[in-house]
């Protein structure tokens, strides 16, 4: 049957439908546009609402903000000299420290000096004699840090010449993290649009196809951002800065990927059916299985993210399914629509001609799978080898990244603390807050002093029946050394009989989050991991085949991890992890790495019924190899964007899923899957019919896997 005879005894879909489609899409534009530009007003990264209710820390802030209006921000003001404090020096900060408390008026306490001295009780001097301090605490009826810390230290510039002056504290160290994300979501996505641009260009060659995916990806990122605002507002899911520019990073890379698949199929179909509309169809049918069961796989695996306890980590579930699904739904509605309504025509220079017979060539997927096939043991040998040298870096530096280290380049804040501790070690961690009876506040009081690690502890104010005390530890902030005093004390006040006793403090607030991470990531994990099986197992009908893709991914992010981390350790300098990657990456590799062997298996399984499991595989290699790369590339790029960012963390989870998706894209699926495949045989579609030797004709010798025949459907 002729090319032409196929096409004709089609009947197309009405020329009314694609643009039905696309006012449908103008019409939720008009509605979704205005909703996206609200994300950002609900979006917090206060610890309270990060962390969970039941966490010790939260309950502190829950109370701090019951108690005083708002929990109070602490700032710490280190004055030095190297030559030595003088007199006039002393006298600024006296002065300044009595305009700042006039200023904030309604809370201005401090660390107050040895007992006996002359200064003001509110300034402390350094015993080398080369520093002072003061510590200001700033009712939150005045605004968030990052509007304060700035005018703190305008007020404070007026100085003798030589006196330097750091603004520190935790409160500090809010405001310039809040700063680092201050227009971080404008700065992610105009990025991320131009990393796309730059790629569709290179892959389509095209003065105009390139512009038609980012359209219609940019479509799904802003009705993405309005579902997610809404999601906020009906059921309150947490939203943090972080998950907002994940969102934008998740839409553009999985949209691409999703456009890529679909316009290869599209091309390949317009040379055998002479009507779009009638090839689109064709194509959708080709591509969207593997790309719904693709999406699918992540929408589960981002769900299961819910049973967390960390509100940042269970609200990254829903607020990441809901960005699959908005590019999911466009690129498989609008954006067919759309190529549909241009015609052939976008595809220029190189338009797909009905008729033209499209070469057969090996190409490089096809010649790269010949070498496979014949070299079956040193293609799996060698790529587990090369992932094994990779995991060794997880030897490496993997301890918990200091808040104080998350900065690429430190700021005032950070330097600060590090001044503070050369003048003042006994004031050099971070406070904690204790709430108790007041009743019990002297015993307490008297407890906590006592308890190893501590350097100082002061009574604060009581009201609303609970007893505030402040407790300096003797360690560095976010150190093991400070979290073991932290829960030393929880212990020591605890034990207090009637007391009610709860201790938190942003340390304290710090190592609830890791705890609690830590914890998630026994939870989640395996959860996810059962989940993808599932879903696998259910798209290839098979036991066997999805046991063996799950376990090349779980290989693959030891290895990209440990090679991550090695960078990390080796060349970058830093100094840790954040307790937020390891799942963070966990989660995106395996959702996303699952997602490319879904395309190359369901393409071989495809293939298989045709061809047998060796020629299905080579085909699926040959046919799926340069868009598979292309998206990976893609996918890789965009998650690349977050490593410009000047805050650490977020330069890690980039860095580190970018590495991970390369590493799937180019070597797992490209070469460790074919050639697990061919060494199994049609055992690895076991137990589906794939799986069952094909009965010779009578009189035959059965035939080996090599020489299987084209199986019946």
């Amino acid at each position: 049957m002729s090319v032409n005879e196929v096409s004709s005894r089609e009947t197309p879909p009405g020329r009314w439908v694609p643009w039905l489609v696309i006012g449908l899409w103008v019409a939720l534009a008009a509605v979704m546009v205005p909703l996206s530009g609200k994300l950002s007003s609900v979006t917090t990264d206060r610890a309270v609402d990060t962390l969970p209710a039941s966490a010790e820390s939260t309950k502190v802030a829950v109370l701090e903000d019951r108690l005083s209006g708002g929990e109070d921000s602490t700032f710490v003001f280190v004055y030095h000299r190297a030559g030595g404090i003088t007199d006039a020096d002393r006298a600024t900060v006296e002065r300044h420290y009595n305009t700042l408390a006039k200023r904030y008026p309604p809370k201005a306490t401090t660390a107050p000096g040895a007992e006996g001295e002359d200064e003001d009780p509110a300034t402390r001097p350094s015993a080398d004699g080369k520093a002072m301090m003061f510590t200001l605490q700033v009712s939150a009826a005045y605004g968030p840090p990052e509007s304060i810390v700035g005018p703190l230290r305008d007020a404070a510039k007026d100085r003798p010449a030589g006196l330097e002056l750091d603004v520190t504290g935790p409160a500090a160290v809010d405001g310039d993290m809040d700063a680092i994300f201050d227009g971080i979501d404008l700065q992610v996505f105009l990025t991320t649009v131009l990393v796309v641009t730059l790629l569709l260009i290179l892959t389509y060659r095209s003065p105009v196809l390139w512009l038609i995916p980012l359209v219609v990806v940019g479509a799904a990122a802003l009705t993405a951002m309005a579902t997610v605002y809404l999601l906020v507002k009906g059921f309150g899911i947490v939203v943090n800065d972080q998950n907002s520019a994940l969102l934008t990073i998740l839409v553009f890379g999985v949209g691409t990927d999703y456009a890529l698949l679909l316009i290869a199929r599209y091309r390949e179909s317009l040379h055998h059916h002479e009507n779009v509309r009638v090839a689109m169809a064709h194509a959708l049918r080709g591509a969207a299985p593997a790309i719904v069961a693709s999406a699918a796989t992540v929408v589960a695996g981002l769900l299961c993210l819910l049973v967390a306890d960390l509100n940042s980590t269970s609200g990254l579930g829903p607020i990441g399914a809901a960005g699959i699904l908005c590019a999911l739904v466009a690129m498989l509605t609008l954006f067919p629509a759309v190529l549909v309504v241009l015609g052939r025509r976008i595809f220029w220079p190189a338009i797909p001609r009905f008729g033209t017979a499209v070469a057969e060539k090996p190409g490089l997927w096809g010649r790269l799978g010949t070498v496979i096939s014949r070299r079956r043991w040193v293609a799996t040998l060698g790529s587990f080898a090369i992932l094994g040298v990779l995991a060794i870096g997880l030897a490496g530096n993997t301890g918990a990244l200091r808040e104080q280290d998350q900065f690429l380049s430190a700021p005032e804040s950070v330097t600060g603390f590090t001044v503070l501790r050369r003048h003042f070690p006994e004031l050099g961690g971070q406070p904690m807050t204790i709430f108790t009876r007041p009743s019990h506040q002297e015993r307490v009081l008297d407890v906590a002093e006592g308890t190893r690690g501590v350097a100082m502890a002061i009574p604060e104010q009581t009201s609303g029946g609970w007893a505030a005390i402040s407790v300096f530890p003797a360690d560095a902030p976010d150190t093991v050394a400070e979290y073991d005093t932290i829960k030393r004390v929880r212990t020591a006040v605890h034990a207090v009989s009637g007391a009610e006793a709860i201790v938190g403090g942003p340390s304290a607030e710090n190592l609830d989050t890791e705890v609690t991470t830590r914890r998630d990531e026994k939870l989640v994990i395996p959860l996810v991991l059962a989940v993808v099986l599932i879903v696998l197992g259910l798209l290839l009908r098979a036991i066997v085949a999805p046991l063996i893709l799950m376990a090349t991914v779980i290989v693959s992010f030891a290895a990209a991890f440990g090679g991550s981390v090695f960078v990390f350790d080796t060349i970058l300098g830093f100094k840790g992890v954040d307790h937020a990657v390891p799942l963070l990456a966990f989660m995106f590799l395996v959702a996303l790495g699952v997602d490319y062997n879904i395309f190359l298996a369901s393409r071989a399984r495809e293939e298989t019924a045709r061809l047998g499991t060796r020629g299905g595989m080579l085909k699926a290699l040959s046919a799926t190899g340069g868009v598979i790369t292309s998206a990976g590339l893609v996918l890789a790029a965009t998650f690349a964007v977050l490593a410009t960012l000047p805050l650490v963390m977020l330069i890690e989870v980039g860095f580190l899923v970018a590495f991970g998706v390369l590493l799937d894209a180019l070597l797992v699926r490209s070469v460790l899957v074919p050639a697990l495949t061919l060494l199994i045989g049609r055992r690895i579609w076991w137990p589906s019919r794939l799986s069952r030797p094909v009965e010779p004709p009578h009189g035959q010798r059965p035939l080996a896997d090599d020489q299987e025949p084209a199986l019946q459907r």
